[in-house]
């Protein structure tokens, strides 16, 4: 069997930025395996699969190592593939999703990703967590994942992570957000992940998902600007909603080729 497989960067307009993943249609479903295997073989944080069904797109997240509940970036990766390689021109796209329905919007080429909010509640560390960090945070909160609040970006630039002590902890399929106020934006953010393949995420969308009711309520504003300070780094929109968060972002396609699998 022959697959087409588009590599896209989200939260990026620039071939080196951004965070990557790898986006596929099918006609039916492969087995979780297959799909594990060939996220696995990617080499990018996740790889998107989705197939059209009763008028509907069923989308679902890989990373190399587990099935997400949900992945921000690699679903705006999906409604980029959709508008720029498959003509899709209807004025939103509906995600079915282990999430639930996700609807995405475009306008000037930048995806707006309307998702669940989660919010935080002040939680204590795990000490594999907190031994495994060169700098303490202020405060710590946990929904899906670890909320790490810092005082400053220059703080958040400057954390690093022992490898060895974090990889003894298994919180899939969460991960850390470390997270202070912007130099240049309204907040900075970092996301690690214990256990994981790549062990920092370029740019997680699903985390601003925690960030952005957070910030709203620390900030007192519903529309905020964020950059997540990884290597590759990114620029997110965002948005405060009663129920839900509103996060955007730009996309580029990399690559498109095809695969062959047994």
């Amino acid at each position: 069997m022959e697959l087409v497989m588009y590599r896209i960067n989200a939260f990026s307009n620039q071939l080196n930025g951004g965070n990557p993943a790898c986006v596929i249609r099918l006609n039916t479903w492969l087995k979780d395996e297959t799909m594990l295997a060939i996220s696995k073989k990617n080499g990018v944080p996740e790889t998107a699969f989705f197939i059209k069904k009763e008028n509907k797109i069923h989308l679902r997240w890989f990373t190399p190592e587990i099935e997400m509940d949900l992945c921000g970036h690699a679903t705006l990766a999906a409604a980029h593939c959709l508008k720029k390689h498959l003509k899709y021109n209807k004025e939103f796209i509906l995600f079915q999703t282990k999430s639930g329905q996700l609807k995405v919007s475009c306008s000037k080429d930048i995806y707006h990703m309307d998702l669940p909010k989660r919010e935080g509640k002040l939680a204590s560390l795990p000490k594999e967590i907190s031994n495994a960090l060169n700098i303490s945070p202020l405060e710590i909160y946990k929904a899906r994942d670890y909320l790490l609040l810092y005082e400053n970006q220059t703080d958040i630039e400057r954390i690093k992570i022992d490898r060895n002590i974090f990889d003894l902890i298994n919180i899939n399929p969460g991960g850390v957000i470390v997270t202070a106020p912007g130099k240049n934006c309204d907040f900075v953010s970092r996301f690690f992940t214990p256990q994981a393949t790549i062990l920092e995420d370029p740019v997680t969308g699903s985390a601003h998902c925690t960030l952005i009711p957070f910030w709203s309520r620390k900030l007192n504003k519903k529309i905020m600007l964020a950059k997540q300070l990884s290597k590759r780094g990114g620029e997110i929109f965002c948005e405060n909603k009663s129920e839900r968060v509103i996060v955007s972002g730009t996309g580029i396609t990399c690559l498109k080729k095809t695969i062959k699998i047994n």
